[in-house]
This record gives C-alpha cells, sequence and structure tokens, in this order.
C-alpha cells in the first residue's frame, strides 16, 4: 500500500485572517467527517463491555479526534474548498 500525500497545498506565509478561516475550515471538514463515521457506526458501544452513557459520551470524543486528524492528514478535500469560499466571500465585502 502507497501513502499518498495530503491535499493541501504547500504552506506559505499567510495573513492571520488567512490562518483563522483554514481553522475553521478545518473544523468544520472534522465535524463533517465526524458525523459520517459516526453514520458508518465506528465507535458504537460495544454490547460486551457495558460501558453506559459515560462510554458513549467518550466514544464522540474519540470520532472527533480521528476526524481531525483525518483533516490534518489531508481529509477529503472539503476543508480546502471551504477554506477558497470564506477567502471569497471576505474579498467581496
Amino acid at each position: 500500500m502507497t501513502a499518498t500525500s495530503p491535499i493541501r497545498p504547500q504552506a506559505t506565509a499567510m495573513s492571520p485572517q488567512d490562518r483563522a478561516l483554514r481553522e475553521v475550515a478545518e473544523k468544520l471538514e472534522a465535524n463533517f467527517l465526524a458525523e459520517m463515521l459516526k453514520s458508518a457506526g465506528l465507535g458504537k458501544t460495544s454490547e460486551h463491555f457495558g460501558g453506559g452513557a459515560g462510554e458513549d459520551q467518550f466514544s464522540s470524543f474519540m470520532l472527533q479526534e480521528q476526524a481531525m486528524q483525518m483533516v490534518k492528514a489531508g481529509g477529503i478535500g472539503l476543508s480546502e474548498s471551504i477554506f477558497h469560499a470564506l477567502k471569497e466571500k471576505q474579498n467581496d465585502e
């Protein structure tokens, strides 16, 4: 299996506003991916352990962190599209 490189373009000097927009875009992509993982059944409480409500709560944190790591590794390109849309909107104002 061959590793792929992230979709995100090479890091260049960004303004503080661009960094903030990118951070928001990445968080939005991570939230989207976390919901997709949740819908796929990842992080469901196993009936064998019976951890109850606490286990359910902490599994959502795990899903969120897994999704954020996916974004940091390149994600699905959603944050890049969101970033450019936000930047365009900001430039129109």
